[in-house]
């Protein structure tokens, strides 16, 4: 996916949508809460659009899970928030955080030993599996049921990982800068199968009828907010009461349909 750059506003905050690579705002400020924002009074966030339902572009406005969850946090400070789409290597390498160019990462971002050497992570806040995506009626119910088969992934995620790590050997494994073309290619019969969370591939089946999730594998795989690494407690503080906090359950419920177990 290209980067741009393009204002979009909102009645609930100040959202908008910039190009990767900016540089840090020289108008950064310490919060009387002694958060270092990018961009005083301004909770920047940076993410790769899209993947729905946490993080997708609709009426000109950034909306999402994580993007409320996040607002939760802001809304406590009395900041406003600012959402950054930037390439996802750029954030699980913790690039985008250590240049500057927002203060917390989201992204329906699992928590790996790899991101955490790079990156500081506020408490899970979402539990997924990894699930098999497939036209309707295709039947599969297992990866090895994809022999001979080619099979969608998503650059830089874990559900590529494991993919690479559990597909027959003869499968061909074809990777996606973003999710929304993993999707399509399925959807399209260019791939026979994707995996990616099954998070996003449940939300894409229930949008669209011509495809169904089949199998879904237990991986462990639980979500975090991520800032950069040392020095900021504080802002991991906000974010964690974020998560805690009544107005988090009422934000998934919103999202997912059902309250969170």
């Amino acid at each position: 996916m290209n980067t741009r750059a393009r204002a979009i506003g909102t009645s609930l905050a100040a959202l908008t949508l910039l190009a990767a690579g900016c540089a840090k705002d020289d108008t950064s400020t310490t919060t009387e809460s002694g958060v270092t924002l990018v961009e005083g009074g301004t909770l920047t966030i940076c993410t790769h659009l899209p993947y729905e339902p946490f993080e997708f572009t609709e009426g000109g406005e950034v909306v999402g899970f994580d993007v409320d969850v996040l607002k939760i946090a802001a809304d406590a400070e009395g900041w406003d928030t600012k959402v950054v789409d930037i390439g996802w290597e750029t954030i699980v390498s913790g690039e985008a955080l250590n240049t500057g160019q927002c203060d917390v990462a989201a992204g329906a971002m699992s928590i790996t030993p790899e991101r955490e050497a790079v990156m500081d992570f506020s408490e899970q806040y979402f539990e997924a599996k990894q699930a098999l995506l497939m036209k309707a009626g295709a039947g599969y119910t297992t990866l090895d049921d994809l022999a001979g088969k080619t099979i969608a992934v998503q650059d830089a995620t874990t559900g590529a990982d494991f993919t690479r790590e559990n597909a027959p050997e003869d499968a061909k494994i074809v990777s996606f800068e973003d999710s929304a073309l993993m999707q399509q290619a399925v959807k399209t019969g260019k791939a026979d199968a994707g995996v990616n969370d099954n998070g996003l591939l449940n939300y894409f089946a229930s949008q669209n009828p011509d495809v169904e999730v089949g199998a879904e594998f237990e991986t462990g795989d639980v979500y975090g907010f991520s800032v950069k690494k040392d020095g900021n407690d504080e802002l991991l503080s906000i974010v964690n009461d974020a998560i805690a906090s009544d107005d988090y359950d009422a934000a998934y419920e919103k999202w997912f349909g059902t309250a969170p177990e």
